[in-house]
């Protein structure tokens, strides 16, 4: 048996030099991911973090730039993609590199795999084959594990010796052991190495050079040809009988990418600063909450996040907080890590706190909570608490007795308010725009009714202005009265509203119904009514002619097309200028059809029940209590003479009686003093045949007989036709004038897309021509 002989130090560096690297890299432990660690940056910005299945944190990384090369070149790691997965390894590649298995940022390791020293003998003096692993980390972050290797020897007769120098000690080290054949064949495969086919034992800390080598009992070479000697992860290796069998069986069926081999690294160019020390420019602890912790084997230092904080200390930013109340939630075993028994569990920054519930205290370990109270007493307040909860049960039933009441309540407002008729209507002609509204979304738009809110009083209830919740502003009108006939009125002003799409008519935006009292939603017109317009505050404000003209004839033309323009005629009933509304360009909105009634195309039809307000009710319709629908042309009659004279349908005279504006101005007109009715802003001798004309149009509407009043859209005809008069004759005497406009245009615009056209205006234009 011949023993190795080991050249001094520096020899042996030399000799060593490249596979003493290598194998200091293959030592170096793999990085264990925290389950919690899901999605945390291992890498710095823009770098691969993993080389196949293998992770690569920083201060490792594929490649100089994203390695901490400055701190040691032995950090880059070179992905190997000829395979797949792909592999990586450390090391000098125009030498010899080693395949990483993992790394661990947490304990400091690396794991490579190392080779594997080996003899074969063909006779008792003839050595086949042979190799000696031997490697030098002298300069390098790399220091093989004393505690997690093992030094192992397999074969029969054979000793195995692992010598080297540790960091800083001139001295050589030496270490071995023997193994031996006695008892091989009772020896059961899977058994540890305990001198029998192989053997085991402990190496030095701080090891930075080493080789490893053999000497053996060539004499049983025939059953055992090759002898193995290795530095291996600790518990890696159990002893097989097959071993000894065959040239390099170990090594082609157990090792052939070598031996796992866990070294210890660190940052080994400095050490941990004192406490109120600057630190260096190249202090690799950069993260927030992180610190600091000397190498265990070896100099230098480790970096580790805070308590409470998982991630990379290596990266800015890289210590991130541990969602300890989160990952309670994932597995069982951070329930006795993180415990918080009978509380309820909230997360900290780098912590977390267990807060007990309502009747739990601490338990005294700030890690779980107990009851306040002890059982007796606890017995008592439970039936207490027995006797609340059958209280509050009965409460309750009572609660919900009454909310049925009331759903019943509604539902029986809802039908007697006509909401089945209603739905019948909107079915049949397939209405999709009236949205029914419920009672606690009409209080939230008007907030519950206030008085605020109030916008006015209509004929058939109070009006208040209110905002949906899509901050829509609407007029929402509420009956004042709950018979049986306003009832009749409010769904019969929804389906006749549903039936009409006019731009000069106020448009209906739904309804409520599950109240004693029904309730219908307008769009919001902002310029209130023509009534307020002519005979309001502002009465003495200039009304010029052309507006005037403009709202007489869009009003006509809404109520013409009410008439005629829609599947069944729908006369209004209550046609006056309270019932006119005015938008923000002074455009008629003509509203409330609450008096309104259906009726079919034949002329010979009427309604019966006259209801309108006095001063505008056809004397002929309130006699024989037939609705008409030239009962509308006369009501639209006195709305032409309020805005010809400003005055009021019953209004009071110079010596303070009251008069009913129709009668008055019939007579005046017979006696031929139109100007002493007119409103004296808008006599003009150049436009007085308009005036004129609109006189007389007004008497044809006033006629006591229906039969000789004209039809609404003869009316808007006329209306619109005096409108282009009154322009050409306003252009012609001054042009100026003639662009003048009132909150709006004073351009002819026809207000629907039909522009009524008849003989009659050429006639009439005629009859100016000549006249003039």
């Amino acid at each position: 048996m011949e023993p190795h002989k080991w050249p001094p130090r520096h020899h042996t560096l030399l000799a060593m030099q490249e596979a003493l690297l290598f194998l200091v890299l293959i030592i170096v432990p793999a990085m264990e991911v925290p389950a919690t660690s899901s999605g945390l940056a291992v890498s710095l910005p823009g770098c691969p973090d993993k080389c196949g299945n293998v992770s690569i944190p920083y201060p490792f990384g594929i490649g100089d730039a994203c390695a901490a090369s400055s701190l040691s070149p032995n950090f880059t790691v070179i992905c190997n993609n000829s395979f797949q997965p792909p592999r990586p390894t450390i090391g000098d590649p125009s030498i010899a590199v080693l395949e990483v298995i993992d790394i661990s940022l947490e304990r400091g390791e690396m794991r490579v795999y190392n080779d594997i020293s080996y003899y074969c003998f063909t006779s008792n003096t003839t050595i086949s084959e042979e190799n000696t692993a031997e490697f030098s980390l002298e300069g390098t972050p790399f220091i093989p594990s004393a505690t997690r290797n093992r030094f192992t020897v397999i074969g029969c007769k054979t000793l195995g010796l692992i010598g080297g120098y540790t960091h800083n000690n001139p001295d050589l080290y030496v270490a071995g052991c023997y193994s031996y054949c006695q008892g091989i064949n009772s020896t059961s495969d899977g058994a540890p190495c305990a001198g029998v086919g192989c053997c085991e034992t402990t190496i030095s800390p701080n090891i930075t050079d080493f080789a490893a080598v053999l000497t053996n009992q060539s004499s049983v070479w025939s059953f055992n040809p090759c002898f193995y000697a290795m530095l291996v992860e600790e518990g890696w290796y159990s002893f097989r009988r097959q071993d000894l069998v065959g040239r390099l069986g170990f090594i082609n069926e157990r090792a052939n990418r070598g031996v796992p081999v866990i070294s210890d690294w660190a940052i080994r160019n400095g050490s941990c600063p004192k406490e109120g020390t600057a630190t260096s420019k190249d202090y690799a602890c950069v993260s927030t909450n992180s610190y600091c912790v000397s190498a265990s084997n070896g100099p230098g230092y480790l970096c580790k996040c805070s308590k409470g904080y998982e991630g990379n200390p290596y990266i800015s930013k890289g210590c991130q907080d541990i969602d300890e109340c989160e990952v309670r939630k994932q597995d069982a075993k951070y329930k006795e890590l993180y415990p918080c028994k009978n509380g309820r569990c909230q997360n900290t920054p780098g912590g977390y706190i267990c807060k007990c519930r309502i009747g739990t205290r601490s338990d005294g370990t700030n890690s779980g909570c107990r009851p306040l109270l002890s059982k007796a007493e606890q017995a008592v307040i439970g039936l207490s608490a027995s006797a609340v909860v059958v209280i509050s049960l009965a409460c309750l039933l009572v609660m919900k007795l009454q909310r049925t009441k009331h759903r019943k309540e509604k539902d029986e407002y809802f039908k007697q308010n006509g909401g089945l008729k209603l739905y019948d209507e909107m079915r049949s002609r397939q209405v999709d725009t009236i949205h029914i509204l419920t009672e606690k979304e009409i209080k939230k738009a008007t907030e519950n009714f206030s008085d605020d809110r109030v916008l006015g009083f209509g004929g058939h209830g109070m009006v208040y202005r209110g905002t949906l919740d899509d901050n829509k502003e609407v007029a929402i009108k509420k009956s004042k009265v709950i018979d049986d006939d306003c009832r009749e009125e409010f769904v019969n002003e929804i389906i006749i509203l549903s039936q009409i799409n006019h731009r000069n008519i106020v448009r209906l935006l739904g309804c409520c119904l599950e109240v004693d009292v029904p309730m219908l939603i307008y769009e919001f017109i902002t310029n209130g009514t023509l009534f307020e317009f002519l005979h309001g505050y502002n009465h003495k404000s200039s009304i010029p002619l052309d507006l005037r003209l403009k709202i007489a004839t869009q009003s006509a033309e809404a109520l013409a097309y009410i008439h005629s323009s829609t599947s069944r005629t729908i006369l209004h009933g209550d046609v006056k200028s309270l019932n006119i509304l005015l938008d923000d360009e002074y455009n008629a909105k003509v509203s409330d059809f609450g008096a309104s009634a259906l009726k079919s195309m034949d002329k010979n039809d009427f309604i019966m029940l006259i209801q309108g307000t006095l001063g505008y009710i056809d004397p002929e319709s309130f006699v024989s209590q037939r609705l008409t629908d030239k009962s509308d042309v006369y009501s639209f009659g006195v709305v032409l003479l309020e805005l010809m004279t400003r005055k009021k349908a019953i209004y009071i005279d110079t010596s303070n009686e009251k008069k009913a504006l129709s009668h008055a101005f019939v007579l005046m007109f017979h006696q031929s003093q139109l100007q002493d009715m007119l409103d004296s802003e808008i006599i003009d001798d150049e436009i007085m045949v308009v005036l004129e004309k609109l006189a007389e149009l007004v008497m044809h509407c006033l006629s006591t007989k229906g039969d000789e009043r004209p039809t609404m859209k003869e009316v808007a005809e006329r209306l619109q036709m005096l409108r282009r008069l009154h322009m050409q004759l306003t252009t012609k005497a001054d042009p100026i004038q003639a662009h003048y406009s009132y909150g709006g245009t004073s351009e002819f615009v026809p207000s629907d897309g039909t522009g009524y056209q008849s003989t009659e205006t050429a006639k009439l234009v005629l009859e100016v021509d000549l006249a003039r």
